[in-house]
C-alpha cells in the first residue's frame, strides 16, 4: 500500500514541474499593464464660416484641456493649453486646421484602470484681418450661466478606429456657431510593469 502512493507521489512530480512554466506565463501576461497618449487634431465643418469666407487666410488657435488621469502608480491633474499660431485656413472642408498633433503621454507604465478623463473645456482665436476677421470664443455651458453665444459641446463619442500610431478611442468638442470641431484620440499603448 505505502508503496503505491510513493509511487503516485512520484509520478505527480514531474507534472507539477510542466505546470511551473505555465504559472510563470500566466504570471507574466497578469504584469501587463497600459499608459496612455492623447492627440489632438482641429478641423472645420464644410458650412463653418471660417471655410466659407477666408480661404487662405492666416488665423491661430487656442483651447484647454481639462485631463485627469490617475493610477496608484501615475497620478496627473491638471489643465493642458495648446496653441497654434501660424494656422493657414484650407481651400477644402477635407483637409483639417491643425494636423494631428501630440498633446499629452504618459511616462509611467500603470495598471489598466479605464482611460483618462479629458474634457475640452474652452477654444478661443481668429482667422482673418480687419474687416472679414472672425474672432472664435466658444466654452461650455455653465449650470446657472446664460448659454454661451458659441457654446462647445464636449465628449462626443466618435469611432473608435487604428492608424500608425496603434489603437485609438475618439471624442470631439464641436463649437455651435463658428462650427469647428477639436477631436482627442486617446492611445492605450501596452507595456510591462
Amino acid at each position: 500500500m505505502r508503496f503505491r502512493t510513493l509511487c503516485r507521489l512520484l509520478a505527480l512530480v514531474p507534472v507539477g514541474f510542466g505546470l511551473a512554466p505555465l504559472g510563470q506565463a500566466l504570471g507574466a501576461a497578469a504584469e501587463l499593464g497600459v499608459r496612455h497618449r492623447i492627440d489632438v487634431m482641429v478641423s472645420a465643418e464644410p458650412d463653418a464660416p471660417v471655410l466659407s469666407r477666408l480661404k487662405g487666410a492666416k488665423g491661430e488657435l487656442s483651447f484647454t484641456v481639462r485631463l485627469s488621469a490617475n493610477s496608484k502608480e501615475s497620478k496627473f491633474f491638471g489643465m493642458l493649453r495648446p496653441s497654434f499660431p501660424d494656422i493657414v485656413v484650407p481651400d477644402g472642408a477635407g483637409k483639417p486646421l491643425v494636423q494631428q498633433t501630440k498633446l499629452w503621454e504618459e511616462e509611467v507604465c500603470h495598471q489598466r484602470r479605464g482611460l483618462p478623463k479629458v474634457t475640452v473645456t474652452q477654444l478661443g482665436g481668429h482667422f482673418g484681418e480687419r474687416e472679414g476677421r472672425i474672432e472664435i470664443s466658444a466654452i461650455v455651458r455653465h449650470i446657472g450661466v446664460l448659454v454661451p453665444p458659441d457654446e462647445l459641446t464636449p465628449g462626443i463619442k466618435l469611432d473608435q478606429g487604428s492608424d500608425g500610431f496603434g489603437l485609438f478611442y475618439a471624442f470631439r468638442a464641436q463649437t455651435r456657431n463658428s462650427r469647428l470641431n477639436v477631436d482627442l484620440k486617446i492611445y492605450p499603448i501596452d507595456c510591462f510593469l
